[in-house]
């Protein structure tokens, strides 16, 4: 059972950081493409960022320039590192992967920037 978990999440003001992290279990997390989405109330999920097995990333046009996806293999990790936080990155902040035919989710985290 594919198990994805996300931490960092927090309050912080415009112009600062967060560091996002997801641990995965249950999956031989080198082979997958992991991602980063997120949601606010009324709208539908969005993809922020995407790194693939080879380390190619992708990102939301809103977020280019600003966010990092990296992983961590050996500890079967993903980070958002996320800069120049702006209000409109407020949202809960949910880790994903596709295996076997399903996407997995984690229960997210939320994070919060105040103007």
């Amino acid at each position: 059972q594919v198990h994805l978990v996300e931490s960092g999440g927090g309050l912080v003001q415009a112009g600062g950081s967060l560091r996002l992290a997801c641990a995965a279990s249950g999956m031989i997390f080198s082979f997958n493409t992991m991602n980063w989405y997120r949601q606010t109330p009324g709208k539908q999920r969005e993809l922020v960022a995407a790194i693939t097995s080879d380390r190619n990333t992708n990102y939301a046009d809103s977020v280019k320039g600003r966010f990092t996806i990296s992983r961590d293999n050996p500890k079967n990790t993903v980070y958002l590192q996320m800069n120049s936080l702006k209000p409109e990155d407020t949202a809960v902040y949910y880790c994903n992967t596709f295996l076997r035919g399903m996407m997995f989710w984690g229960r997210g985290t939320q994070g919060t920037v105040s103007s």
